[in-house]
């Protein structure tokens, strides 16, 4: 009497190619992902910039300097509780960011005139549209940079908002 059922072999040879699908397919879906944060990213910054530095930039109550736009966020909410109304709560870095680290980060000139909204990204090979910095620069337009070094999601490309 034959009994019925699979090998052992031939379990292991299902997994592994089960595996090796598993494998290419990952392949194709993590570059994806992470070209679609950062197409999240770009607009997520678009839309802030109109407003941050639409006509003019905000100059926050600390003066000059580089700030998580969280603090940004809480400061205009302190000031102006309507703003509420038309933003819940500051956009933030869809690989890791919070309510209280966004990920995203403004800087703005001692004059106030001057303002940028950056954020990393992760496409390392990303274009580089803005060659004239190796850093984020308030009034350096908008784009991509290539920066000196690499920033919190691996690679050394920012994209900025900028007037």
């Amino acid at each position: 009497m034959r009994r019925r059922g699979f090998s052992l072999i031939e379990l292991l040879v299902v997994i592994a190619i089960i595996g090796v699908l598993t494998t290419l397919s990952l392949a194709y879906i993590l570059p994806a992902q992470s070209r679609a944060r950062d197409a999240k990213r770009k607009n997520d910054l678009a839309e802030i910039g109109r407003f941050l530095a639409g006509s003019s930039c905000y100059l926050p109550d600390a003066g000059a300097g580089d700030y998580d736009l969280a603090v940004i966020f809480n400061e205009l909410k302190t000031k102006n509780p309507q703003i509420t109304q038309m933003i819940a709560r500051p956009p933030r870095d869809p690989k890791g960011g919070t309510d209280a680290e966004t990920g995203y980060r403004y800087l703005v000139s001692a004059d106030g005139q001057r303002c940028a909204l950056y954020a990393n990204l992760e496409t390392a090979g990303e274009q580089v549209t803005i060659t004239t910095v190796t850093a984020p620069t308030p009034g350096n337009g908008t784009g991509v940079l290539q920066a000196a070094a690499k920033g919190r999601n691996g690679t050394d490309r920012f994209f900025q908002v900028s007037n």
